[in-house]
């Protein structure tokens, strides 16, 4: 999986589910729990970590579109090797993966649950594919839509992106994911936690909210969308049944916004 626009799977799709990843599947923003990891790795005592969260949140309050946001966090990786990055990612993950409060239960399995239903499962994120990949590989996941850093000739990162995964490019790569594969928006069911999911989300025939943004919830509330809890859980624990004990609902479609 190398080139998202021309990723295929090794079955044939009759259905498809499509997952945000940050606060969706993982209960944490990859990219940014990645980065603490990353500075500590070169010297950061957390200090220069903490700056930087207050720099994006700054710029996110100050209306800088999230698209630019991610597009800058890339940049601070110019001239890192592509295989280095790729490889602290996977390290990152596999210490990441151990805590008690790693993945968001009831939406891990539901993804566990398309899996074992031959359903393919496709990871649409702005996370860079080094976090991602070992997270799909513990998931079964067959696909990857992320935000793809350019590697020069010289195999170090030039800073930019090919696009960032984020808002309408997330629909648009659902939409064409959705070509490639032959299906139509009934045969596929998208999941996200955050405002900037909607536009993915309405791409589909059969969104679920995860957790309680309102402005999905008011979505929710209106189209009769079902709503699954944000709780999180160690990753371990997941599956169907877990999902039943922690929760106490049997499946995505078990409780919908305003009931």
């Amino acid at each position: 999986m190398t080139d998202v626009e021309t990723q295929t799977t090794n079955r044939t799709a009759t259905r498809a589910a499509f997952f945000d990843v940050d606060e969706t599947l993982l209960n944490v923003k990859s990219m940014f729990h990645f980065l603490r990891y990353w500075m500590a790795r070169h010297g950061d005592d957390g200090s220069g970590h903490d700056a930087v969260m207050a720099e994006v949140r700054a710029q996110a309050a100050g209306g800088v579109p999230r698209t630019e946001i991610n597009r800058r966090y890339y940049r601070r990786f110019a001239g890192v090797e592509h295989r280095e990055l790729a490889d602290a990612g996977r390290e990152w993950y596999e210490e990441y993966r151990a805590s008690r409060t790693a993945v968001v239960v009831s939406a891990w399995a539901a993804a566990s649950r398309h899996r074992n239903a031959g359903d393919t499962v496709v990871l649409v994120s702005g996370s860079f594919r080094g976090l991602l990949e070992p997270m799909a590989d513990d998931l079964g996941a067959d696909v990857i839509l992320c935000s793809e850093p350019i590697v020069g000739p010289d195999g170090r990162l030039t800073g930019e992106i090919q696009r960032p995964m984020i808002g309408e490019n997330k629909a648009a790569a659902v939409r064409a994911t959705m070509a490639r594969l032959g299906l139509g928006p009934d045969d596929c069911t998208c999941y996200g936690d955050h405002s900037s999911d909607l536009d993915m989300l309405m791409a589909v025939g059969n969104p679920v909210v995860v957790g309680a943004d309102p402005v999905l919830i008011g979505q929710a509330q209106t189209l009769d969308w079902p709503v699954l809890p944000a709780t999180p859980g160690p990753l371990r624990n997941t599956g169907a049944l877990a999902a039943i004990e922690l929760t106490g609902r049997a499946g995505p479609r078990a409780t919908r916004a305003g009931l």
